[in-house]
């Protein structure tokens, strides 16, 4: 991935300026809060098994429902809404190499999401009890599930027209219901790998949660690599005009 130079930089910030979209931020912002919430009442329920809990709640709440909806939000709308609003062919005449244009949507994206994501994640997983070796596995979890979707949805943004809705069609059809069907399935999900994550850091037991070190580290970036440069190829050859 390139690394953002002084030329990157001025397409990094018109794309950032361009996520920070106040109702995409406090609607965010709100399903984070309720997480909290939530989180906060399954601590003061019981103090029964609260890591096996916790890590529960966040794997349910947090990287099935918040990380990836968050991602998709951003990263698809990244360089996709200007795609379709027809505004891409200024940003590509720029002389500036399509990897940069793409990394910089990349990294904008995860500048807005990371915190609207992790930080609720981690309070509330602190909120339920589990203590902080849950906190550790949230962050960890979240963050690489956050490096994979970031690029698949950059990419599906640039692939396809409304890329919201096939987005959700991914998460909740394909991520939520087909890879729940057997461990292989489940190997071709980016939730299984940070669920993995977490169930190894946090020392608990959740289902579909068995990729072996070092796949589940290393498995989430190199799919977030591997789709941005599909993206880099993508823009460099199709029609933006």
């Amino acid at each position: 991935m390139a690394a953002l130079s002084p030329t990157t930089l001025p397409v990094y910030r018109l794309l950032l300026r361009t996520q920070v979209n106040r109702a995409r931020v406090l609607a965010l912002l709100a399903i984070g809060a309720v997480g909290v919430v939530v989180a906060i009442a399954i601590g003061s329920t019981s103090s029964f098994e609260p890591v096996e809990r916790g890590a529960r709640f966040v794997n349910t709440f947090g990287l099935s429902l918040l990380v990836p909806v968050s991602a998709l939000v951003f990263a698809a709308a990244s360089l996709g809404d200007l795609d379709e609003d027809g505004t891409l062919v200024y940003l590509w005449l720029r002389p500036v190499r399509r990897s940069r244009i793409v990394v910089a949507a990349a990294a904008s994206s995860l500048t807005v999401a990371w915190p609207l994501v992790v930080v609720p994640l981690a309070a509330a997983a602190w909120a339920t009890g589990g203590g902080t070796d849950l906190v550790v596995g949230t962050v960890v979890s979240a963050s690489l599930a956050l490096s994979a979707y970031t690029g698949l949805f950059c990419a599906l943004g640039l692939r396809v027209r409304r890329s919201l809705v096939w987005g959700l069609l991914y998460i909740f059809i394909w991520e939520g219901f087909i890879a729940t069907a057997n461990d292989t399935a489940a190997r071709l999900a980016v939730r299984t790998y940070a669920r993995s994550a977490l169930n190894e850091i946090a020392d608990v037991t959740l289902s579909f949660a068995a990729v072996a070190s070092p796949y589940r580290w290393v498995v989430p970036p190199l799919v977030g690599v591997a789709a941005l440069a599909y993206a880099t190829r993508r823009l460099a050859r199709q029609d933006v005009a």
